[in-house]
């Protein structure tokens, strides 16, 4: 037995029983592996349920997770009922599960591997199984997806392993030689492995697509499950935060990281796609695409962590792409335009359709882009950081931008189909061209335009105030003329925007209509068709915290974690707050870098950090 495997866990544990039949779980019930490259989504039962390879938004070798009958997936489970409890190694994304069998108990170790170097040329997904106690026979299953119902997997006999084409994808399942092979024709592999107290075997599925495949041998393959724990390991020490929720922050910082598309530093929102926003409802949308916002907003978490390598890829690919297609929503890992939306002919999670790729608010205008990417350089400046002279080009020209568009109806922060006056793209064009002042001034881009600039702020702060303030709500309302309530406005606050009593009021006002305990509905009406935004709730928490009301930041935040940090610690987009499922797609990167924004804030960083920005 590896000794690393008693090293240390993190807190999140998730312990149950497992029955032998069922194939859908709750969204909080899966784990997420990664290495930079894709994310691996593995249930409770041992079953990977998703992974698209080679990338996070190819197709799905696996797709169990939306085609629960006849999807594919990759399973290594103990022979009948058993318990279970599993998580993550200490400051790792190596998952660990002891199950316990009627005759015996043993451990699994997973790892979406990476090497010494870095990420390997191939995608190398190792599960490792030892005995503790007793016996336990183990049963191995490989059924391999149809990429979307678009083409048949077929297995090839070679002497070199278990070969599998799925389209372009070429793979092998490497086995140790303790595994005894049950089943290898069509699209399935199937296999069986019995363990003594003290025996390991391993088991391994390597895949590229339209290219040569290196093998391996079983040893190397092992070894390295503890290089990429050592990696992990060796990443999380370099955050640089030690206040209150230490261990939530690094099990979300460590979020982020998997979505990292470590080939051009691209943040992708999340792994997956159409899982949905309500059991059965049709807002089901794919996310496995790179959002200015999320970006930015990862940029400044990493920032306020001391995670300077991958806030600079990140920060260089957003001005990159900024500077040669425009001030767009999102774009794809490699920066080009996200493809027309279309749907599966797939079952669905619990039968929640469409099943989509693509996503059409690529299409959409907002405001909220400006004010993110200005956010962003300015506090990549603050860190000591220098601007190039085509980034502050494109900065410059953006601002510019910003004070022309500013007045147009857009799609706002929730990328809604009816464009409107939405306060909060308001307040985040008057960020934009604040920062923008304060990025001339302080000499980082050009001071041309610093006069318009000045003047469109201060317009935009006067039409906010004049037509989106609501006196009988006591708040600013979702858009002039209505009295709905937007929970992004919490965001104003951290955004630096003026009138401390009216934000102070208007947080009053979001919690009493559209707070579930913790949680919040993104805006009035939404909890006819979704769930809680979780993302929402932790901005309530920053935004509590920066006015100085400490003590219900505290609770708010503690009493948010109880209600979404389920399983091993991943977060989805939202929760049903009756039934406490997680909902949406997962990992989500916007939930868990507002957790670590809003712990900072607790922790009195964002005072610090305006004051170095300014």
């Amino acid at each position: 037995m590896n000794d690393r495997a008693q090293a240390g866990t993190d807190l999140t544990v998730d312990a149950r029983r497992v029955d032998p039949d069922g194939t859908e779980h709750p969204i909080q019930d899966y784990a997420a592996l990664g290495d930079g490259r894709s994310v691996v989504l593995v249930g409770p039962d041992g079953a990977v349920a998703w992974w698209c390879v080679p990338e996070m938004d190819s197709p799905p070798l696996f797709d169990r997770l939306l085609e629960p009958d006849s999807g594919g997936y990759f399973q290594v489970r103990p022979e009948g009922a058993f318990t279970m409890e599993r998580r993550y190694r200490t400051d790792s994304n190596v998952l660990e599960t002891i199950v316990t069998t009627a005759t015996g108990t043993a451990r699994i170790t997973e790892s979406l591997n990476s090497s010494r170097a870095g990420r390997l040329p191939w995608c190398e997904l190792a599960r490792r199984l030892e005995g503790v106690s007793g016996t336990v026979t183990f049963r191995i299953r490989a059924v391999f997806g149809t990429r979307g119902d678009s083409l048949s997997p077929w297995l090839q006999p070679n002497p070199n392993g278990c070969v599998f084409h799925v389209g372009p994808v070429l793979g092998v399942i490497r086995f140790s030689d303790n595994i005894r092979i049950l089943e290898e024709e069509d699209r399935t592999i199937a296999a069986t492995v019995t363990l003594g107290e003290g025996e390991r075997a391993l088991v391994a599925l390597l895949a590229g697509e339209d290219e040569p495949l290196g093998i391996p041998t079983i040893a190397e393959i092992d070894e390295r499950i503890d290089v990429s724990d050592d990696a992990w390991r060796h990443w999380a020490e370099g955050l640089h935060y030690d206040g209150p929720h230490r261990s939530e922050v690094r099990r979300s910082g460590l979020a982020l990281k998997l979505l990292l598309y470590s080939p051009t530093g691209a943040i992708a929102a999340a792994a997956t796609t159409s899982l949905p926003e309500r059991i059965g409802g049709p807002k089901n949308y794919d996310y496995r695409y790179a959002w200015i916002r999320d970006a930015g907003y990862t940029v400044n978490a990493f920032l306020r962590v001391g995670a300077m390598p991958e806030a600079k890829a990140a920060f260089s690919w957003l001005m990159k792409h900024l500077g040669a297609h425009g001030a767009q929503v999102f774009y794809t890992l490699r920066g080009g335009k996200v493809p027309e939306e279309t749907s599966l002919d797939l079952a669905g999670y619990r039968g929640s359709r469409p099943v989509r790729v693509g996503n059409a608010a690529a299409r959409q205008h907002q405001h909220g882009i400006y004010g993110d990417i200005f956010e962003t350089a300015t506090l990549f400046v603050a860190d000591g950081n220098i601007l190039d002279q085509k980034s502050a080009t494109v900065l410059a020209d953006l601002a510019d931008e910003c004070a022309d568009r500013w007045r147009q109806k857009d799609a706002g922060i929730w990328e809604l189909e009816v464009p409107q006056h939405y306060t909060m793209s308001k307040i985040s064009a008057w960020q934009a061209l604040a920062r923008a002042v304060e990025l001339a001034e302080a000499g980082h881009i050009s001071a041309t335009c610093v006069p318009r600039w000045s003047r469109e702020r201060d317009r935009i702060q006067a039409w906010i105030e004049e037509h989106c303030w609501s006196q009988t709500r006591r708040a600013y309302t979702f858009y002039p003329g209505t009295d709905r309530l937007d929970a992004s406005l919490t965001l104003a606050v951290r955004f630096g925007f003026d009138g401390r009593d009216r934000l102070s009021s208007t947080l009053d006002a979001i919690r009493e209509e559209l707070g579930r305990g913790p949680l919040l509905y993104r805006y009035s009406g939404a909890e006819r068709e979704e769930g809680a935004f979780v993302a929402c709730s932790f901005w309530l928490v920053e935004a509590l915290a920066e006015l100085g009301r400490q003590d219900e930041a505290e609770a708010v935040f503690t009493g948010t974690l109880s209600a979404v940090t389920r399983g091993v610690g991943v977060m989805s987009e939202m929760v049903d707050p009756d039934t406490g499922d997680h909902l949406g797609n997962t990992p989500q990167g916007l939930s868990h870098l507002a957790l670590l924004h809003a712990a900072c804030s607790l922790r009195g960083d964002r005072e610090r950090d305006l004051k170095a920005a300014r």
